[in-house]
């Protein structure tokens, strides 16, 4: 047994064969239906934040140890995504604990580099590149999840999370740049 509490038996299932997946509970849905399309932007957004991790230099172990955490997040709100609507409560879900913490974070990371009074170009270190499309495909999320919200309703601890978590890795980005002595650039709006 992993740590999630998870057994997955064998790779593939040949359930899926037919245009359908298994939600939580047993119960399948078409696989670009609105719950799919919001589980899996959050784990492409997971899968991004994996590269983050694994191209973080030595001076971003900071960040690292968020980025990590927020893995882990996106598992608990996947599991909610998973989860049908329902009398019962899924096991796993965000609570306004996820939501505070994501918010002290923000703040924390965003008093660490000098305040930005414009948009910025999404780049400058690698890190901080890997990070801004993160939070682009975190930004695609909660669209999907809004989306989802419109015929299925969701908690909004959940809707709340997804919209700070897309501040938290811009938060993270400045951070990167700042550490490592790279500028922000602002857009030139008059080329």
């Amino acid at each position: 047994m992993e740590a999630g509490g998870e057994s997955i038996p064998r790779l593939y299932t040949r359930t899926g064969d037919r245009g359908t997946t298994g939600l939580s509970g047993g119960s399948r849905v078409e696989k670009d239906s609105p719950r799919i399309r919001a589980f899996g932007t959050y784990d492409e957004l997971g899968a991004q934040l994996g590269i983050v991790v694994a191209d973080l230099p030595a001076e971003l172990v900071e960040i690292g140890t968020s980025v990590r955490r927020l893995e882990h997040e996106l598992y608990i709100a996947q599991a909610e995504i998973a989860h049908p609507s329902s009398p019962r409560p899924p096991t796993h879900r965000i609570e306004e604990r996820h939501v505070r913490r994501l918010e002290a974070d923000i703040d924390r990371y965003d008093a660490l580099h000098p305040q930005v009074h414009s948009f910025v170009l999404p780049g400058g270190s690698r890190t901080a590149s890997e990070l801004h499309l993160a939070r682009s495909i975190a930004r695609r999320a909660e669209r999907e999840l809004w989306t989802l919200h419109r015929t299925e309703p969701v908690r909004s601890e959940l809707l709340q999370w997804a919209n700070r978590l897309s501040d938290l890795l811009f938060a993270l980005a400045l951070t990167a740049n700042q550490r490592l002595g790279v500028p922000e650039v602002p857009p030139d709006y008059s080329t």
